[in-house]
């Protein structure tokens, strides 16, 4: 089956960035009201997010894919599901209170054959306006990935006896993300994919070593990283690109130095194994 009559596929969705989600994006990360009250950047994941209905879910918690006009994505043969990279262009902040409309689009389809079976890649293009203002242009990059055997060994392995270089980056930050962080950003994002809070299912089926920490959460812990250092809202460009899987319980490094595009950023386990790579720039 081709799934070319899928690319230039749109939806849309509109939100309200209201003083009830801002302080419950806040507190997840243990961040004060902001004043003004133009909220920091990353809160663009929590804005417009899916609303399919619970009987429509597939096994694994995303919203079920069909050959109908109604499906926005394909129906792929292969089940699992990442979220791969994204390439955001920050345009304009987001005040509390602005009201949010997204326009999503399927930008490109490719079928690879890999290593591990095969993989089929999705590019969607996002773009987000707070009261008609274009605030936030976004490509996302999604990979479907065959099945997990049943015996296959649970990934990652567990920390090795290497260490994280600290010395090499200008700012490093510790952090030992928690069910309970990531519990709060399922809900603050409405998803419902169960690597992320059902731990017999993450081992079981999709064979993670435990919780996987969502790719979206570590790059808004990056992004608040370079918030700190740089000042909130003056990124105009950040890109990231999941390495490999954060676990919940295990702590994480993140990183941040200086590069001649702009700046060089990463997450890291306790072993120096490279979670997250990302770039931004002013």
């Amino acid at each position: 089956m081709t799934y070319d009559s899928w690319i230039g596929r749109e939806v849309r969705a509109t939100d309200r960035l209201d003083e009830a989600l801002a302080a419950r994006w806040l507190a997840t990360f243990d961040l004060p009201m902001p004043s003004p009250a133009i909220m920091p950047q990353g809160i663009h994941f929590a804005l417009c997010t899916p609303d399919a209905p619970t009987g429509t879910l597939g096994e694994d918690g995303h919203p079920a894919r069909d050959e109908s006009e109604s499906s926005f994505l394909p129906p792929f043969s292969m089940p699992r599901r990442m979220w791969a990279s994204s390439a955001i262009e920050f345009i304009a902040p987001i005040a509390i209170g602005a009201v949010v409309e997204r326009t999503s689009r399927v930008a490109s389809i490719k079928e690879k054959e890999g290593g591990s079976g095969k993989l089929a890649f999705v590019e969607v293009e996002h773009e987000t306006k707070a009261n008609g203002t274009r605030s936030v242009r976004e490509t996302q990059t999604l990979v479907y990935r065959d099945a997990a055997a049943h015996d296959a060994p649970l990934t990652p392995s567990e920390p090795e006896s290497g260490h994280f270089d600290k010395e090499a980056w200008r700012t490093v930050r510790a952090l030992t993300p928690d069910p309970r962080l990531l519990f709060r950003y399922s809900a603050l994002t409405f998803n419902t994919h169960r690597i992320h809070y059902d731990a017999p299912y993450a081992r079981g089926v999709e064979r993670y070593r435990g919780l996987v920490v969502h790719g979206p959460l570590t790059a808004s812990l990056l992004l608040q990283l370079a918030g700190s250092e740089l000042g909130e809202n003056r990124l105009r460009r950040f890109a990231f690109r999941g390495v490999s899987p954060a676990i919940a319980g295990d702590l994480l490094f993140l990183a941040m130095r200086d590069n001649e595009e702009g700046f060089e950023l990463g997450a890291f386990a306790r072993d120096g194994r490279e979670v997250m790579k990302a770039s931004a720039a002013l």
